[in-house]
C-alpha cells in the first residue's frame, strides 16, 4: 500500500511515545498529517506532554495507556483504534533494557525485556495487521538497534530482543506483503538524548569520536527515517533494516569495558 498523501487523516500508532525517540517520531508523523495514537505505560504526564507538542505543530492525536507485553491491554488499545477510524501506520518503539553481565542477569529482567521489546512488537504487529488487512494495507516500522548486528556486552537481554525484532520484521514482511502491508526495521546508532546522557555524561564525545561521520545521532534523525519509510517514496521497500548510525555499526566498535 502507498500511504496516503500529507492531507491524510489516518492514524499512526507510536508505542512508547511519552518520551525520547518515540515522542520525536510522534511529532514528526503529526507534521505529516497523521492523527497520532500516543501509547504509553505508566507515564500519563509524559504522554500529555507529547500531545501538547503535537498540537504545537498543528497536529492532533490522543493518548492511551497500554502495556505492549500484555495481550489483553493490547487488545483494548486496538479496539479503541478501530472504533476511531483507520490505522495506517504502526511504529513499534517501546523498549526496555538491563545492564548486567550474562552470568548475573536476573531471570525476571530477561523476561521483562523480552516481553516488552519482542513480545510487544509481535502483539502490536499482529493486531495492527488484522486491522490494516481489512482496510487496504499500511506500514509498520520496528525500532531495532545496532544490537541487531553485533553483540553489546552486558546487554544480553536487549540484544536477544532486538535480534528477534529484525527477524520478526522479515517474516512479517513476507507474510503481510500480499495484504499491502509493508514492514521495515530501523537500527539506530548512538543517539544522544536525555536517557543516554544520563547513562553516560560523556556520551556524545565517546560515541561521536568513533562514528565515521564524527557525530552522534539525534532523535530527529530517527524520526526522519521513520517518516521516509511510511511515505509514498518508500512504497516498494519492505523487509529491510535501515541502519541510521552515521556508519557506526559498519565499524563495529564498542568503547566500553
Amino acid at each position: 500500500m502507498t500511504i496516503p498523501s500529507e492531507a491524510s487523516p489516518h492514524m499512526a500508532l507510536v508505542t512508547g511515545a511519552s518520551s525520547g525517540i518515540g515522542r520525536c517520531i510522534a511529532i514528526e508523523l503529526a507534521k505529516r498529517k497523521f492523527s497520532i495514537v500516543i501509547d504509553h505505560y505508566r507515564d500519563p504526564e509524559g504522554a500529555a506532554t507529547t500531545l501538547d507538542r503535537i498540537r504545537e505543530v498543528d497536529g492532533d492525536g490522543w493518548t492511551y495507556e497500554a502495556d505492549v507485553g500484555n495481550a489483553s491491554e493490547v487488545d483494548g488499545l486496538f479496539t479503541a483504534i478501530e472504533n476511531r477510524g483507520k490505522l495506517a501506520v504502526l511504529v513499534n518503539n517501546a523498549a526496555v533494557q538491563t545492564f548486567a553481565s550474562l552470568m548475573e542477569l536476573k531471570e525476571e529482567d530477561w523476561d521483562r525485556t523480552i516481553r516488552t521489546n519482542l513480545k510487544g512488537s509481535f502483539l502490536c504487529t499482529q493486531r495492527a495487521a488484522r486491522l490494516m488487512a481489512g482496510t487496504g494495507g499500511g506500514a509498520i516500522v520496528n525500532i531495532g538497534s545496532g544490537a541487531n548486528q553485533i553483540p553489546f556486552p552486558k546487554l544480553g537481554d536487549y540484544c536477544a530482543s532486538k535480534g528477534g525484532i529484525e527477524m520478526l520484521t522479515k517474516v512479517a514482511a513476507v507474510e503481510l506483503g500480499p495484504q499491502g502491508i509493508r514492514v521495515n526495521c530501523i537500527a539506530p546508532g548512538a543517539i544522544e538524548n536525555e536517557r543516554t546522557k544520563a547513562e553516560s555524561p560523556n556520551y556524545g564525545e565517546t560515541w561521536g569520536s568513533i562514528t565515521p561521520l564524527r557525530r552522534v545521532g539525534t532523535e530527529q534523525d530517527i524520526a526522519d527515517a521513520v517518516a521516509f519509510l511510511v511515505s509514498p517514496q518508500a512504497s516498494f521497500i519492505s523487509g529491510q533494516t535501515l541502519f541510521v548510525d552515521g556508519g557506526l555499526w559498519t565499524k563495529n566498535e564498542w568503547p566500553y569495558e
